[in-house]
Protein backbone atom coordinates (compact mmCIF):
# COMPACT_ATOMS: atom_id res chain seq x y z
CA UNK A 1 0.00 0.00 0.00
CA UNK A 2 0.88 3.18 -1.04
CA UNK A 3 0.81 6.15 1.48
CA UNK A 4 2.67 8.75 0.17
CA UNK A 5 3.05 9.84 -3.72
CA UNK A 6 4.67 12.66 -5.56
CA UNK A 7 4.07 12.98 -9.45
CA UNK A 8 6.29 15.21 -11.78
CA UNK A 9 7.44 18.20 -8.76
CA UNK A 10 8.72 20.77 -9.80
CA UNK A 11 9.45 24.13 -7.58
CA UNK A 12 10.55 27.97 -9.50
CA UNK A 13 11.42 30.96 -7.38
CA UNK A 14 11.54 33.32 -10.18
CA UNK A 15 13.92 32.11 -12.78
CA UNK A 16 15.52 29.37 -10.29
CA UNK A 17 14.33 25.91 -10.47
CA UNK A 18 14.70 24.34 -7.04
CA UNK A 19 13.04 21.33 -7.03
CA UNK A 20 12.96 20.16 -10.80
CA UNK A 21 10.25 17.25 -11.80
CA UNK A 22 10.67 14.95 -9.10
CA UNK A 23 8.68 11.75 -8.50
CA UNK A 24 8.40 9.14 -5.43
CA UNK A 25 6.69 6.61 -3.96
CA UNK A 26 6.49 5.97 -0.18
CA UNK A 27 5.00 2.57 1.44
CA UNK A 28 2.96 2.93 4.09
CA UNK A 29 5.10 1.54 7.16
CA UNK A 30 8.07 2.73 5.56
CA UNK A 31 10.91 4.76 6.82
CA UNK A 32 12.09 6.97 3.71
CA UNK A 33 15.54 9.07 3.92
CA UNK A 34 15.46 11.68 1.36
CA UNK A 35 19.14 13.28 1.79
CA UNK A 36 21.24 15.31 -0.50
CA UNK A 37 23.66 18.79 0.39
CA UNK A 38 22.87 22.02 1.60
CA UNK A 39 20.64 23.60 -0.86
CA UNK A 40 19.81 20.58 -3.14
CA UNK A 41 15.79 21.12 -2.51
CA UNK A 42 14.98 18.93 0.58
CA UNK A 43 13.54 21.68 2.50
CA UNK A 44 11.59 23.35 -0.73
CA UNK A 45 10.29 19.58 -1.33
CA UNK A 46 8.97 19.27 2.23
CA UNK A 47 7.25 22.35 2.42
CA UNK A 48 5.36 21.20 -0.89
CA UNK A 49 4.46 17.80 0.32
CA UNK A 50 3.20 19.61 4.20
CA UNK A 51 1.28 22.74 2.26
CA UNK A 52 3.62 24.99 3.72
CA UNK A 53 4.62 26.07 -0.27
CA UNK A 54 2.61 25.73 -3.68
CA UNK A 55 4.03 23.45 -6.35
CA UNK A 56 4.78 24.90 -9.75
CA UNK A 57 3.63 21.84 -10.91
CA UNK A 58 2.64 18.40 -9.97
CA UNK A 59 1.15 16.11 -7.85
CA UNK A 60 1.48 15.23 -4.44
CA UNK A 61 -0.58 12.46 -2.83
CA UNK A 62 -0.86 11.98 0.83
CA UNK A 63 -2.55 8.53 1.75
CA UNK A 64 -4.20 8.75 -1.75
CA UNK A 65 -5.82 12.33 -0.67
CA UNK A 66 -4.71 15.17 -2.98
CA UNK A 67 -2.71 17.56 -1.12
CA UNK A 68 -3.43 20.64 -3.67
CA UNK A 69 -7.16 20.13 -3.86
CA UNK A 70 -7.55 18.74 0.05
CA UNK A 71 -4.97 20.62 1.74
CA UNK A 72 -6.84 20.24 5.33
CA UNK A 73 -8.01 16.89 5.10
CA UNK A 74 -4.27 15.80 4.28
CA UNK A 75 -2.44 18.02 7.09
CA UNK A 76 -4.98 16.23 9.37
CA UNK A 77 -2.90 12.30 9.27
CA UNK A 78 0.24 14.43 8.80
CA UNK A 79 2.65 14.83 11.99
CA UNK A 80 5.03 17.83 11.02
CA UNK A 81 8.46 18.01 13.32
CA UNK A 82 10.12 20.99 11.76
CA UNK A 83 13.87 21.56 11.51
CA UNK A 84 13.55 24.85 14.10
CA UNK A 85 10.94 24.40 16.66
CA UNK A 86 7.46 25.79 16.65
CA UNK A 87 6.53 25.35 20.52
CA UNK A 88 6.29 28.03 22.60
CA UNK A 89 8.67 29.57 25.20
CA UNK A 90 6.59 30.81 27.86
CA UNK A 91 4.40 27.47 28.06
CA UNK A 92 5.30 24.72 30.00
CA UNK A 93 6.15 21.36 28.19
CA UNK A 94 2.63 19.92 29.21
CA UNK A 95 0.51 23.07 28.06
CA UNK A 96 2.63 23.21 24.89
CA UNK A 97 0.91 19.50 24.23
CA UNK A 98 -2.45 19.81 25.23
CA UNK A 99 -2.38 23.26 23.05
CA UNK A 100 -0.98 21.20 20.33
CA UNK A 101 -3.39 18.53 21.00
CA UNK A 102 -6.41 21.25 20.85
CA UNK A 103 -5.62 22.38 17.45
CA UNK A 104 -6.25 18.88 16.19
CA UNK A 105 -9.62 18.90 17.88
CA UNK A 106 -9.08 16.56 20.66
CA UNK A 107 -11.17 16.81 23.91
CA UNK A 108 -9.72 17.99 27.02
CA UNK A 109 -9.34 14.53 28.78
CA UNK A 110 -7.99 13.18 25.37
CA UNK A 111 -5.07 15.57 25.04
CA UNK A 112 -4.48 15.74 28.96
CA UNK A 113 -4.02 12.38 28.53
CA UNK A 114 -1.97 12.02 25.41
CA UNK A 115 0.33 14.43 26.87
CA UNK A 116 0.61 12.57 30.19
CA UNK A 117 1.55 9.50 28.06
CA UNK A 118 4.11 11.46 25.28
CA UNK A 119 5.60 12.76 28.64
CA UNK A 120 6.45 10.00 29.61
CA UNK A 121 7.85 8.10 26.53
CA UNK A 122 10.21 10.86 25.66
CA UNK A 123 11.23 10.81 29.87
CA UNK A 124 10.35 14.45 29.65
CA UNK A 125 7.50 13.57 32.88
CA UNK A 126 9.97 16.00 35.47
CA UNK A 127 10.12 18.85 33.23
CA UNK A 128 6.55 19.20 32.06
CA UNK A 129 5.86 22.11 34.26
CA UNK A 130 9.31 23.86 33.50
CA UNK A 131 8.73 26.72 30.88
CA UNK A 132 9.72 25.57 27.05
CA UNK A 133 12.64 28.04 27.01
CA UNK A 134 14.30 26.70 29.68
CA UNK A 135 14.49 23.04 28.00
CA UNK A 136 17.59 21.96 26.59
CA UNK A 137 18.08 21.64 23.02
CA UNK A 138 17.62 17.90 23.29
CA UNK A 139 14.64 18.36 25.33
CA UNK A 140 13.08 21.01 23.15
CA UNK A 141 13.77 18.67 19.78
CA UNK A 142 11.75 15.61 22.33
CA UNK A 143 8.97 17.40 23.22
CA UNK A 144 8.82 19.06 19.63
CA UNK A 145 8.58 15.60 18.41
CA UNK A 146 5.86 14.96 21.11
CA UNK A 147 3.66 17.48 19.93
CA UNK A 148 3.74 16.58 16.47
CA UNK A 149 2.43 13.01 17.93
CA UNK A 150 0.05 14.25 20.07
CA UNK A 151 -3.41 13.25 17.23
CA UNK A 152 -1.43 9.68 16.30
CA UNK A 153 -0.58 10.88 13.07
CA UNK A 154 -0.36 7.82 10.30
CA UNK A 155 2.50 9.65 8.62
CA UNK A 156 5.45 11.65 10.38
CA UNK A 157 7.44 14.46 8.55
CA UNK A 158 10.94 14.61 10.58
CA UNK A 159 13.00 17.44 9.12
CA UNK A 160 17.11 16.98 10.61
CA UNK A 161 15.26 15.51 14.42
CA UNK A 162 18.89 15.11 16.04
CA UNK A 163 21.05 17.88 14.78
CA UNK A 164 22.77 19.47 17.07
CA UNK A 165 22.01 17.78 19.84
CA UNK A 166 23.58 15.25 22.94
CA UNK A 167 24.17 11.64 21.82
CA UNK A 168 21.21 10.54 24.57
CA UNK A 169 18.81 12.65 23.06
CA UNK A 170 19.48 11.24 19.57
CA UNK A 171 19.49 7.82 20.58
CA UNK A 172 16.14 8.07 22.37
CA UNK A 173 14.86 9.75 19.01
CA UNK A 174 16.41 7.23 17.06
CA UNK A 175 14.64 4.56 19.01
CA UNK A 176 11.45 6.12 19.01
CA UNK A 177 11.40 6.34 15.09
CA UNK A 178 11.55 2.47 14.88
CA UNK A 179 8.98 2.41 17.62
CA UNK A 180 6.74 4.34 15.32
CA UNK A 181 7.43 2.41 12.55
CA UNK A 182 6.86 -1.00 14.26
CA UNK A 183 3.48 0.50 15.34
CA UNK A 184 2.80 1.13 11.40
CA UNK A 185 3.72 4.73 10.90
CA UNK A 186 4.73 5.88 7.76
CA UNK A 187 7.90 8.40 8.34
CA UNK A 188 9.43 10.81 5.66
CA UNK A 189 12.80 11.88 7.65
CA UNK A 190 15.60 14.20 6.32
CA UNK A 191 19.15 14.14 8.17
CA UNK A 192 22.53 15.30 7.32
CA UNK A 193 23.59 12.30 9.23
CA UNK A 194 24.58 9.48 6.27
CA UNK A 195 24.94 6.34 9.05
CA UNK A 196 21.74 7.46 10.83
CA UNK A 197 19.74 7.10 7.51
CA UNK A 198 21.53 4.21 6.71
CA UNK A 199 20.68 2.59 10.04
CA UNK A 200 17.16 3.77 10.02
CA UNK A 201 15.83 3.71 6.56
CA UNK A 202 14.11 1.30 4.12
CA UNK A 203 14.44 3.54 1.33
CA UNK A 204 16.50 6.28 0.35
CA UNK A 205 16.23 8.92 -2.49
CA UNK A 206 19.46 10.96 -3.04
CA UNK A 207 18.54 14.83 -4.50
CA UNK A 208 21.01 17.06 -5.61
CA UNK A 209 20.39 19.99 -7.39
CA UNK A 210 16.78 19.79 -7.62
CA UNK A 211 16.94 16.85 -9.26
CA UNK A 212 16.53 12.86 -7.45
CA UNK A 213 19.85 11.08 -8.64
CA UNK A 214 19.48 7.67 -6.93
CA UNK A 215 16.40 5.99 -5.43
CA UNK A 216 16.38 2.64 -3.98
CA UNK A 217 16.93 0.55 -0.61
CA UNK A 218 20.34 1.07 1.20
CA UNK A 219 21.79 -2.07 -0.48
CA UNK A 220 20.29 -1.41 -3.92
CA UNK A 221 21.87 1.91 -4.14
CA UNK A 222 25.63 0.38 -3.44
CA UNK A 223 25.04 -2.47 -5.53
CA UNK A 224 24.20 0.35 -8.04
CA UNK A 225 27.00 2.47 -7.33
CA UNK A 226 29.87 0.69 -6.28
CA UNK A 227 30.22 -2.84 -9.08
CA UNK A 228 33.29 -4.03 -8.01
CA UNK A 229 33.91 -6.74 -5.34
CA UNK A 230 36.85 -5.57 -2.47
CA UNK A 231 38.55 -7.95 0.08
CA UNK A 232 40.93 -7.19 2.25
CA UNK A 233 43.33 -9.44 3.44
CA UNK A 234 45.81 -9.74 6.61
CA UNK A 235 49.26 -12.28 6.39
CA UNK A 236 51.63 -12.94 8.50
CA UNK A 237 54.08 -11.64 6.12
CA UNK A 238 55.58 -8.46 4.44
CA UNK A 239 52.96 -8.48 1.74
CA UNK A 240 55.19 -5.70 -0.28
CA UNK A 241 58.17 -8.47 -1.61
CA UNK A 242 55.47 -10.25 -2.82
CA UNK A 243 53.48 -7.86 -4.83
CA UNK A 244 54.57 -8.67 -8.18
CA UNK A 245 53.75 -12.42 -7.55
CA UNK A 246 50.17 -11.77 -6.53
CA UNK A 247 49.74 -9.10 -9.07
CA UNK A 248 50.72 -11.67 -11.89
CA UNK A 249 48.70 -14.86 -10.73
CA UNK A 250 45.44 -12.45 -10.36
CA UNK A 251 46.23 -9.75 -13.28
CA UNK A 252 42.72 -9.33 -13.93
CA UNK A 253 42.22 -8.16 -10.74
CA UNK A 254 43.46 -5.02 -8.80
CA UNK A 255 46.07 -5.15 -5.98
CA UNK A 256 46.14 -2.71 -3.14
CA UNK A 257 48.53 -2.33 -0.46
CA UNK A 258 47.30 -0.96 2.66
CA UNK A 259 50.37 -1.67 5.27
CA UNK A 260 53.36 -4.52 5.36
CA UNK A 261 50.66 -7.30 6.42
CA UNK A 262 47.42 -6.31 4.47
CA UNK A 263 46.59 -5.94 0.86
CA UNK A 264 43.07 -4.81 -0.83
CA UNK A 265 42.02 -6.75 -4.16
CA UNK A 266 39.36 -5.38 -6.32
CA UNK A 267 37.46 -6.96 -8.62
CA UNK A 268 34.30 -6.36 -11.31
CA UNK A 269 33.83 -9.90 -11.33
CA UNK A 270 33.59 -11.89 -7.90
CA UNK A 271 36.78 -12.82 -6.36
CA UNK A 272 37.43 -16.84 -5.37
CA UNK A 273 38.66 -16.27 -1.76
CA UNK A 274 39.55 -19.95 -1.78
CA UNK A 275 41.59 -20.01 -4.70
CA UNK A 276 43.80 -16.53 -3.68
CA UNK A 277 44.03 -18.37 -0.05
CA UNK A 278 45.72 -21.26 -1.57
CA UNK A 279 47.81 -19.63 -3.50
CA UNK A 280 48.93 -17.69 -0.81
CA UNK A 281 49.20 -20.68 0.97
CA UNK A 282 51.70 -22.51 -1.67
CA UNK A 283 53.50 -19.37 -1.37
CA UNK A 284 54.01 -20.07 2.51
CA UNK A 285 51.97 -16.47 3.59
CA UNK A 286 49.32 -17.67 5.86
CA UNK A 287 46.22 -15.85 5.86
CA UNK A 288 45.04 -14.57 9.49
CA UNK A 289 41.63 -12.96 8.18
CA UNK A 290 40.32 -11.96 4.91
CA UNK A 291 37.11 -9.48 4.66
CA UNK A 292 34.67 -8.38 2.19
CA UNK A 293 34.69 -4.44 2.19
CA UNK A 294 30.98 -2.83 2.22
CA UNK A 295 30.64 0.52 1.00
CA UNK A 296 28.92 3.03 3.14
CA UNK A 297 26.10 4.75 2.31
CA UNK A 298 28.12 8.03 3.19
CA UNK A 299 30.43 6.47 -0.13
CA UNK A 300 27.59 6.09 -2.46
CA UNK A 301 26.31 10.27 -1.13
CA UNK A 302 29.89 11.11 -2.48
CA UNK A 303 30.27 9.20 -5.38
CA UNK A 304 26.60 10.74 -6.59
CA UNK A 305 26.30 13.90 -5.14
CA UNK A 306 30.06 14.23 -6.90
CA UNK A 307 29.01 12.97 -9.75
CA UNK A 308 26.27 15.44 -10.43
CA UNK A 309 28.50 18.29 -9.95
CA UNK A 310 30.58 17.12 -12.79
CA UNK A 311 27.99 16.53 -14.93
CA UNK A 312 26.64 20.43 -14.44
CA UNK A 313 30.10 21.91 -15.12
Amino acid sequence: MVAIEVKNLKKNYGDFTAVNDISFKINKGEIFGFLGPNGAGKTSTINMMIGLSKPTSGEIFIDSIDVNKKLKHAQSIMGIVPDESNLYNEMNGFDNLCFCGALYGMSKKDRETRANHLLEVFKLKEARSKLFKSYSKGMKRKLTIAAALMHSPSILFLDEPTTGIDVESSRQIRDMIISLKDKGTTIFLTTHYIEEAERLCDCVAFISNGKIVALGTVDELMEDVFNDNSIIFETDKNIKTYLNIIQNEFNTNKIKIINENSFVMISNQPILLIEVIKFLNDKKINVLEAKKIRPSLEDVFVKLTNDRQGDMK
